[in-house]
């Protein structure tokens, strides 16, 4: 199964996917550079749809704790309206650590500067999911832990 993967930021928004076998993952670039809410969600779902994606995972920020703070609320209101704007499901993630290990991978590959901000949370959002692909493999047919759903349900054709 396809699945895109986003890391959602105040100003961009970093997308990854995978192919059909679950066993690629790859960043995807440009970055989406937006401020508005709506508009980055619209965004996805059209790269969503592009790429013939047919799951949504979106990154959820919590605390080292476990706990989650304003950055996991703002994550679970854009989640809901990329759920509305894809018509179709979005699986939370936790997503402590990506951007540090992503850093981590950019610095290997001696990816500094300007070329490091603009694939950061691209590459994070391969992090995620790849940590989201590795438990689908450890849990075939399970359902993932949290999902949100669509506030209407898409027209049946």
């Amino acid at each position: 199964m396809k699945w895109l993967a986003v890391d959602y930021g105040d100003a961009r928004t970093g997308l990854a996917g995978c192919d059909a076998a679950e066993i690629i993952t790859s960043p995807i670039t440009p970055q989406i550079e937006e401020k508005s809410m709506n508009k980055v969600a619209a965004a996805v779902a059209q790269a969503a749809a592009q790429r013939g994606a047919e799951g949504l995972v979106c990154g959820l920020p919590k605390n080292m704790d476990g706990t989650e703070g304003a950055r996991a609320a703002r994550s679970r209101r854009f989640a809901q309206r990329l759920a509305d704007a894809a018509g179709r499901p979005v699986v939370l993630w936790d997503e402590r650590r990506t951007t540090v290990s992503a850093a981590a991978i950019l610095a290997g590959n001696d990816t500094f500067g300007q070329k490091r901000k603009a694939r950061l949370d691209s590459v994070s959002a391969a992090v995620l999911l790849e940590s989201f692909l590795n438990w689908r493999a450890h849990h075939p047919g399970e359902t993932p832990p949290e999902q949100v759903l669509p506030s209407v349900p898409s027209p049946q054709p």
